[in-house]
């Protein structure tokens, strides 16, 4: 039996890169590795020259180019973007060619695009998305830890973020954010806003721009921030309560941030500021290490009594953590282990195999406090 062909496409990229890695690591060989560069998709290969990876030359923006990458596929992995530009193009090119999805990224924008074009699971065919960090492991590792030693939940308060390099496509993903990404062409999200009492409160928290927070090395700004994947989030807990906050620790980036929307009211031009945000996160990351956090802190109840729960993840890269969604993704999808049709990753994906990776395959480092430490000690006794 033939193995299946896996393309992955924008495979020179920073997530793409690693998602190779991550695919290779769970047994895949034989990729497809599709991108603009032909010199930087054979390095790619050369890392495993016996893998007997192809190269395609392959662009997003040129369907002649990405109809002939996707020919031939079982699957594609979409790392390209910019995600809210692109929304479900990848999808549609792989479904025509009779092939399954997965995007790192997607979000609403291609959801409804899909659903809107026919459901895929008439033909069969799964499309996966948000299967990276953020979105996907933000909303999939608060789903295990509500599993950890607790028989209820009612709040969550979330940490998100970090000091790295920024991609392009996060750069312009981030300009686009502003005005798309949601659910019906809304904002990717809403600053200040949160849950309480179960829905949307506009206005509930404010922004701190110079605080501390123990997952975090040194002083910080925090911006709550919900969004549609957040806010799905708290239905699927049930919680009463979520504070979701976005954490700033490199100033130069901050102080980017806090002048973009007025800026691109003004007709200022996208993709310079884009090209500004990437280098105000070089001028921040001198000198120092990358990485990323994830805190997330559950409330509820424990054998009928209140409890908490909580974990706190830290990388050295969010691309690696998007990389290795989108690759188990692929496996859970070429294993059978998705049904038909159109998903978010962080409702198929099983949340203990995803976490087991991330830490045997050494992606981020873990740590529970409260009724996770207990639940996760009486799960190694049972094994």
């Amino acid at each position: 039996m033939s193995k299946p062909v896996i393309g992955v496409l924008g495979a020179s990229g920073a997530v793409g890169r690693a998602a190779v890695r991550e695919l290779r690591a769970l047994g895949h060989s034989g990729l497809r590795l599709g991108g603009r560069t032909a010199s930087a998709l054979c390095e790619v290969a050369e890392e495993n020259p016996g893998g007997h990876d192809e190269t395609v030359w392959a662009d997003a923006t040129a369907p002649d180019g990405l109809r002939a990458f996707t020919e031939g596929c079982d699957i594609v992995l979409n790392c390209v973007g910019p995600t809210y530009r692109l929304r479900a193009t990848v999808a549609f090119a792989a479904l025509d060619a009779g092939a399954h999805c997965v995007d790192v990224a997607g979000d609403d924008p291609a959801a409804e695009d899909l659903l809107a074009g026919g459901d895929p699971a008439r033909e069969g065919r799964t499309v996966v998305l948000s299967a990276g960090a953020l979105p996907g492991l933000s909303s999939l590792l608060p789903r295990w830890l509500a599993g950890q030693g607790l028989d209820g939940v009612t709040a969550l308060t979330a940490y998100c973020g970090g000091m790295e390099p920024c991609s392009p496509t996060v750069a312009h993903d981030l300009m686009l954010s502003l005005s798309s990404g949601g659910a019906d062409g809304a904002a990717y999200g809403e600053a200040l806003a949160a849950v309480r009492g179960g829905r949307r409160v506009p206005r509930a928290l404010r922004t701190d721009e110079d605080t501390v927070h123990p997952a975090f090395p040194g002083r910080v700004a925090v911006q709550p921030y919900l969004s549609g994947e957040s806010e799905r989030l708290a239905g699927d807990l049930g919680v009463d309560r979520l504070d979701w906050y976005n954490v700033h620790p490199g100033p130069a980036v901050r102080a980017l941030l806090n002048l973009l929307p007025g800026r691109l009211a003004a007709g200022e031009d996208p993709d310079r500021l884009a090209e500004r945000l990437i280098l105000a996160a070089d001028l921040d990351l001198a000198g120092r290490k990358p990485y990323y956090v994830m805190d997330f802190a559950l409330s509820g109840t424990a054998s009928g009594t209140p409890a908490t729960a909580g974990a706190t993840l830290r990388t050295a890269s969010s691309y690696r953590l998007t990389a290795a969604m989108g690759a188990l993704a692929v496996d859970a999808v070429l294993r059978g282990g998705v049904p038909a049709g159109v998903h978010f990753a962080c409702a198929v994906l099983d949340p203990g195999t995803v976490v087991r990776h991330l830490r045997s395959h050494g992606a981020a480092d873990l740590r529970l406090t409260g009724t996770a430490v207990g639940a996760e000690l009486e799960e190694e006794g049972v094994l």
